[in-house]
Parts: structure tokens; C-alpha cells; sequence
């Protein structure tokens, strides 16, 4: 069974991070659309996804065009993002 799940980052800040993605066997599995700093970003592709211990990581460009790298910690049950720059 397959399902949608929404994750976030621990912060309260206003850059607080917002990961809808979808679950098949396991939970982050592929992310679908994200919430950061107010904005919503749709995945447009995933160029690239690896395992690290603990974590599950995506490359990944938006439908707008920009180029991001976000991060599921599996322990701490949290999701990170970083805005890759200089490729779009």
C-alpha cells in the first residue's frame, strides 16, 4: 500500500521546512513537494538519491527550476535542506 506523508524540521523558525513525500515499503521514499520559507516547491525530478547510515538523501530539481539537496534523518525523524546555487 502506498500512501503520502508530510514531515518537518524541528525548527520553529520561519524558514521551518515541510516535506510531503511518498511512503511505499518505507517512510521518504521519494519526495514529492516541499514547504520552506513560506514558499511551496513541487519536484519537478529527482537527478540523483543516496543512503548514508540513518539517512536517505535526494538531489533534486523543483518545477521551477532550482536545484536543491534535502535530507531525511531516519533516527532523529527530521528533514534538512540545502539550495544548491550557481546550477539552474
Amino acid at each position: 500500500m502506498s500512501a503520502f506523508h508530510s514531515g518537518e524540521s524541528s525548527s520553529s523558525e520561519p524558514d521551518k521546512l515541510k516535506v510531503s513525500c511518498y511512503s511505499g515499503q518505507t517512510y521518504a521514499q521519494r519526495p514529492r513537494s516541499f514547504i520552506w520559507k513560506g514558499v511551496e516547491y513541487e519536484v519537478e525530478e529527482i537527478e540523483k538519491e543516496w543512503l548514508e547510515p540513518g539517512e536517505r538523501h535526494f538531489q533534486l530539481r523543483t518545477k521551477d527550476n532550482k536545484l536543491f539537496q534535502l535530507c531525511y534523518n531516519e533516527t532523529q525523524d527530521l528533514w534538512s535542506l540545502n539550495e544548491l546555487l550557481g546550477r539552474g
